[in-house]
């Protein structure tokens, strides 16, 4: 008997030992990824273990990134993000993660380097005191001429803390989160495809010496002066269709060979939306969220959406694949099709002849039941710009019950 209880006993233990060792320590986490400079892109997560298995949720301010894919093998740990085509591939190190994180771009990948340490709830360290809040709306060049984009930066700041995002007439830099310290001010966020990171100081009503790091080796200037009328062209504006031309058309197949036509009969005397996006833009993915509840909402009223995909490759394979992804991720209800070109400039435009051009992703067609352009939207201001996406929803559904309306 003594020696069945401790055969049980060290069972048990040896149990117990290979669970603690095959499981993230659940808590909050800071991630950090390298560029090539050595500057770090500080973010966070939280991971949870239910009935041994591990879940993160990748934290930017409001957001939470659901990431179910961690594998483990001996001490090393497999954590595949659910959208955009990367990986953490890391080691234990006295209960921390040294690793890489790698990024599929569509003809080669790159590879920052990554730790992320247990209990560790801060992005950024909070040595001082805040010389000022900059709550508010500013005008942000970003970039170096001619490349420079006139951006709007929207902030919040409630003591130390701060979040905020960047708009642009492509769409939005998503959910920052960060500090003010002092008169330095950190932003940063990380999604699985992008990691950003915002440094500038404070000097009066302005933010300047402004530094912006992207993924391996983007570095960026950018300045903002506060001005709460700033404001960016009118998203409808932006781009149209060339001259003579009021009908769009194009026929390609979606994920499982079938070839889909705008010409087909169910888009006949309906309201169209055709969204232009990639399985590699963060906007497209909140604009993707956005349309499968609206597609549920007006499908039965006589709406139709189909998804226009330009991957980074022209691999079909490959193409077809992170598609699924993206389709399986958000329960996509409508067909999403392979359009066999790349977002590379002038690429979307040839797929789509009738376009005077295609700026960003995403962009949105909006075609009545005549089967006419009625409206083109270029990019768009996800869920972390706050007001302005609550305005375009109700802009676009007002819109919508407006051509539905109309006599077809």
């Amino acid at each position: 008997m003594k020696i069945r209880s401790v055969l049980a006993f060290l069972a048990l233990t040896f149990t117990y030992n290979s669970f603690a060792q095959t499981t993230l320590k659940s808590g909050i986490w800071r991630g950090v990824t390298k560029t090539d400079k050595g500057v770090e892109i500080p973010f966070n997560f939280e991971a949870i273990t239910i009935s041994g298995r591990t879940i993160l949720a990748v934290m930017n301010g409001a957001e939470r990134i659901k990431v179910t894919d961690i594998k483990y093998k001996g001490d090393s740990v497999f954590i595949r993000m659910p959208l955009f085509d990367s990986e953490f591939r890391a080691r234990r190190v006295n209960g921390n993660l040294v690793g890489k994180w790698t990024k599929n771009l569509g003809t080669k990948y790159v590879t920052m380097a990554f730790t992320a340490t247990a209990n560790t709830p801060w992005r950024f360290k909070t040595p001082q005191k805040p010389a000022a809040n900059i709550t508010g709306r500013y005008s942000v060049p970003l970039g170096k001429a001619p490349k420079q984009d006139m951006t709007v930066g929207e902030f919040k700041q409630v003591g130390s803390k701060l979040t905020g995002t960047f708009l642009s007439t492509t769409g939005d830099y998503r959910y920052l989160e960060g500090v003010v310290t002092g008169n330095d001010v950190y932003l940063s966020c990380f999604d699985g495809g992008h990691d950003y990171l915002f440094t500038a100081k404070i000097a009066g009503n302005r933010l300047v010496n402004g530094k912006f790091y992207a993924n391996l080796s983007s570095v960026d200037d950018w300045s903002g002066v506060k001005n709460p009328n700033a404001k960016l062209p009118d998203a409808y504006s932006l781009t149209s269709l060339k001259p003579g031309y009021k009908k769009l058309a194009f026929t390609f197949k979606d994920v499982n060979g079938k070839r889909v036509s705008l010409s087909d009969s169910r888009y006949k005397n309906k309201v169209v939306i055709v969204q232009i996006l990639g399985s590699w833009c963060p906007n497209c993915m909140d604009e993707t969220a956005y349309l499968v509840d609206y597609y549920t909402k007006f499908h039965s009223k006589g709406v139709e959406v189909i998804g226009l995909a330009y991957e980074r490759t022209t691999d079909r394979a490959k193409s077809q694949r992170t598609v699924k992804q993206l389709i399986n991720r958000f329960s996509i209800p409508y067909p999403v099709l392979l359009t066999g070109y790349t977002p590379a400039k002038g690429d979307p435009a040839k797929s789509l002849p009738m376009m005077k051009d295609v700026l960003g992703f995403p962009t949105t067609i909006i075609i009545d039941k005549k089967g006419d352009v009625r409206k083109i939207h270029t990019g768009f201001s996800g869920p972390g710009t706050g007001e302005h996406y609550t305005d375009f929803i109700t802009e676009f559904e007002r819109l919508t019950l407006h051509m539905l309306g109309e006599r077809s």
